[in-house]
């Protein structure tokens, strides 16, 4: 067991054994087709090794954000046929969340679910910061253990809260403080160092007393960011910014609006959409140093060109690093993606609200379950 979580040994003889796998097939699905299947290719390690050993898989999972009803555009179609293709005579239950019963976790159906069932497994990282039914409901009722991606997840993260190799640095963007605010606390507490960009470094600046311009901006953190500025830890902000004039509109170049780089403050009318060149390069400096790296979080709206350079450059600099190297999911995962450096960094998670859920309060709900599972005892 890892952390008091079962694995998949710990599920005894399955051969003959029927065996529900709740996995994370949230793939991206366009015009019909999956354009990214790395979420069903993470789950067959898992699905593998339970075949291999004579069980007989079922798997299930949501897709998109259905309203507790069935709903076309969001059916399992297109998964089913690419696991189908992958791994083949498993079985896929249509979208949990075609059933209200799934987000409000229903003793009726989790008995749906666990019907005829002889085993569970979760190995949907992604999902169990979740008190779903599919997440938190069998293992109440059946053996379970977490497969091997849940397995890995937990094996890399809580090593890097509990055990940092040092100097630990964290890079931390995306657009609101108050998102982050309990792990930003909680890395305080580890980590060397924080680097603050994105959009929730605003907040940060104006606590330093700086003009934001019309930047993303929550001023009711603005106290919170002073507090954590005066406490004494290590926090890297930016020096300088790329800012939108008045007038340009985000993702849409041919609409106008100058660009241009500024200081720390920025004039009335301006938006900062991205860190600036000696910023990115100051904060590469800091990262190459470092011998452990989190990651969480663009540096700057990265699916605009003209505000991609931030992000880009910091993504350069983890891949580069030659410590320990994670990315916490979500946008920092779709970065390192698009720019071709996902390969070069030692763990991407793939489940960004979850890894840093996890970091945060050190347990999931799902990781819960399991350890109360009839035979985690």
């Amino acid at each position: 067991m890892i952390n008091g979580v079962p694995q998949l040994e710990d599920l005894g003889d399955v051969a003959g054994k029927r065996v529900l796998v709740r996995c994370d097939f949230n793939v991206p699905i366009r015009d019909g087709r999956i354009t990214d299947d790395l979420r069903i290719r993470a789950a067959l390690p898992t699905i593998g090794w339970l075949q291999q050993h004579g069980a007989t898989v079922t798997t299930c999972s949501h897709l998109g954000r259905p309203k507790g009803a069935p709903d076309p555009a969001f059916s399992m179609d297109p998964v089913r046929a690419r696991l189908a293709e992958l791994a083949p005579g498993v079985e896929l239950l249509e979208n949990l969340r075609f059933n209200a019963g799934e987000t409000a976790d229903e003793a009726a159906f989790v008995a749906e679910l666990v019907a005829g069932q002889d085993l569970y497994v979760n190995d949907a990282f992604g999902a169990s910061h979740r008190a779903h039914a599919s997440i938190v409901g069998p293992p109440r009722s059946l053996p379970s253990a977490a497969g091997r991606l849940l397995e890995k997840e937990v094996e890399v993260l809580l090593g890097l809260r509990n055990d940092p190799r040092r100097p630990f640095i964290a890079i931390l963007g995306g657009s609101k403080v108050s998102d982050k605010l309990g792990v930003i606390d909680a890395l305080l507490g580890v980590a060397d160092g924080l680097i603050i960009g994105g959009g929730m470094c605003f907040t940060f600046l104006k606590a330093l007393g700086h003009q934001v311009g019309s930047s993303l901006c929550e001023d009711d953190q603005v106290e919170t960011c002073a507090r954590l500025l005066d406490s004494g830890a290590v926090i890297h902000l930016p020096s300088d910014i790329t800012a939108l004039g008045p007038g340009g509109k985000i993702g849409d170049p041919s609409a106008g609006g100058e660009v241009r780089q500024f200081g720390r403050s920025i004039p009335e009318g301006w938006m900062g959409l991205d860190i600036g060149p000696g910023t990115a390069a100051e904060f590469s400096d800091v990262i190459g140093e470092a011998r452990q790296v989190l990651w969480n979080g663009p540096m700057g709206v990265f699916e605009d060109p003209r505000f991609e350079a931030g992000t880009r450059t910091v993504a350069e600099a983890v891949a580069d690093n030659r410590g320990f190297t994670v990315i916490g999911g979500g946008d920092s995962a779709a970065a390192a993606a698009q720019f071709g450096l996902a390969d070069q960094i030692d763990h991407v998670s793939t489940g960004g609200g979850a890894s840093l859920e996890l970091i945060e309060q050190g347990d999931l709900p799902g990781l819960a379950a399991l350890r109360a599972a009839p035979n985690a005892n």
